[in-house]
């Protein structure tokens, strides 16, 4: 199988690593030329995970998507979402024909209010057959650090999504499979949002008992949105069968692909999401924080996405609701954190 990545940030590379350690050749569109010549002479990206060096003959690098659209036959999209309208926009509509993409994007575009898979279809009629998800738990530098981490494949055909999944078990990856392609995307955009709410938290310097509060709460109101939106399998501790011989659990990835995803992205200094919401709890302004984080934070155009999203659902999400007002409407942190204190159980 060929395989394409499209993207070149800290998840796109951090991925790369993952695939070119499994032995794999990438074929990887990179939009800036700089960067390309840059690993082409000294093995490493110069902006993400430059700890990170590579076997250049393992690497086909071009700043020609339609290159590596054609040259591959599963194509890794790890573009940031505010950025796949402009990324793919003029192409034509069957470029993706007889092709597997595997998303490895943790937000909804903002313009559209659309999951990937979504504007794929909307656009290209791409068969959600064909479509894959990568999600966490795991951040890109400790991927990067060889740290064991865990991925969460989904896809509507377990064979498939096995045989995808494959390419990236390593000695440092464990595998997790489901198919729950939309599950898994809306808990990716929401842990994001809840994360910038547990940096706000921080910033204005509650404590570990109040973050403990909030985190838990933030689970449970995710939970009611996608029971909302109808997605199952979403309780921890609940398995449907045991291995009689090991007696080991069946998988239930809510546990990781939901509630570790949650909790790794509230809690981690690598979270960028959560270093906005520290930096906005702080008292910095949203643009000032943008600019010094210098890296997309997913939650923040996610924020309103499921805050408008929401209108539709009707789930009770006091605490998504006011961290959107927070950002996008001006409600200053603290007094948005004393409103959120009255719904806390």
């Amino acid at each position: 199988m060929r395989l394409g990545i499209i993207g070149s940030g800290s998840w796109a590379t951090a991925i790369a690593k993952i695939l070119t350690d499994n032995n794999a050749s990438i074929n990887w569109w990179i939009r800036n030329d700089a960067v390309i010549k840059h690993l082409q002479q000294r093995h490493h990206n110069p902006h993400y995970l430059s700890s990170v060096y590579f076997n250049i003959s393992q690497l086909s690098l071009t700043n020609d998507l339609d290159k590596v659209i054609d040259g591959s036959d599963c194509l890794i999209i790890a573009v940031p979402s505010a950025y796949i309208d402009l990324t793919f926009k003029s192409k034509p509509k069957n470029i993706f024909a007889g092709k597997k993409i595997i998303s490895a994007v943790k937000g909804i575009l903002p313009e559209q209010n659309l999951l990937l898979n979504d504007y794929l279809k909307n656009e290209f009629q791409f068969s959600l057959t064909d479509y894959f998800t990568v999600m966490g738990p795991c951040h890109a530098e400790e991927v990067a650090a060889e740290k064991l981490s865990y991925l969460t494949f989904s896809g509507i055909d377990e064979t498939s999504t096995t045989e995808i999944a494959s390419n990236f078990s390593t000695e440092y990856i464990n595998i997790i499979i489901n198919n729950d392609i939309y599950g898994v995307q809306y808990a990716a955009i929401l842990k994001n949002i809840y994360a910038l709410g547990a940096g706000m938290a921080h910033g204005l310097e509650y404590g570990d008992n109040f973050l403990s509060v909030l985190i838990a709460n933030c689970a449970d109101e995710m939970a009611g949105f996608l029971r909302k939106v109808g997605i199952n399998h979403i309780e921890v501790g609940i398995h449907e069968h045991e291995d009689t011989v090991l007696h080991k659990k069946s998988t239930n990835y809510a546990a990781s692909a939901y509630l570790g995803d949650l909790l790794v992205t509230c809690y981690s200094l690598f979270s960028r999401n959560r270093t906005f919401g520290n930096m906005i709890g702080k008292g910095y302004s949203v643009k000032v924080a943008q600019l010094e984080l210098n890296m997309i934070a997913e939650g923040y155009n996610a924020s309103k996405c499921i805050y408008l999203e929401n209108k539709k659902v009707e789930a009770s999400m006091p605490i998504a609701e006011m961290i959107y007002k927070i950002l996008w409407e001006n409600v200053k942190v603290d007094d948005g954190f004393k409103h959120i204190e009255n719904f806390l159980v």
